[in-house]
């Protein structure tokens, strides 16, 4: 994806919203929003969506995502107190695996702040393996509510 094509997101580029109050302890030294923090968000934005809409129970469910892939552009900085705001649609889907991705925005302001992008693996809990079948139903219906493009496979 090129940059100038991320750096020109917008809100409603996107499937699914979620707010994060920024804490103190998310600054760093230089006064803005530490980097880590940004993929804990990113995760987090992922991991709400398929608790809320994908019927995924973390601890117990069949299936889970590994990370195989993450990254982030960053286009401007946010910093305590704000509020930030974080989109998620999904790029690609595949049979075992999704690739998602993530925008930050800042409340009130029209312009992204970075985005990111994850790439998850599902695997079945009882081999670590990925899916042998795919991905099961409920994942899969859930996260085709918020898919912007199919992969040609």
């Amino acid at each position: 994806m090129a940059y100038g094509e991320l750096k020109n997101r917008r809100r409603k580029d996107y499937g699914y919203l979620l707010e994060y109050r920024t804490r103190w302890s998310d600054n760093d030294m230089y006064d803005h929003m530490n980097n880590s923090i940004y993929n804990f968000l990113y995760d987090s934005i992922v991991n709400t969506y398929l608790i809320e809409e994908c019927g995924l129970h973390p601890p117990t469910s069949p299936q889970y995502g590994l990370v195989v892939h993450s990254h982030s552009d960053f286009f401007g900085s946010i910093a305590f107190p704000a509020v930030a705001e974080l989109a998620l649609r999904v790029n690609k889907l595949g049979k075992s695996s999704v690739t998602y991705e993530i925008a930050l925005f800042e409340r009130g302001v029209d312009e992204v702040k970075a985005v990111g992008e994850i790439v998850h693996v599902f695997v079945d809990r009882e081999t670590g393996r990925p899916a042998a079948k795919g991905m099961n139903g409920d994942l899969k219906e859930g996260l085709r509510k918020i898919l912007v493009q199919q992969s040609k496979l």
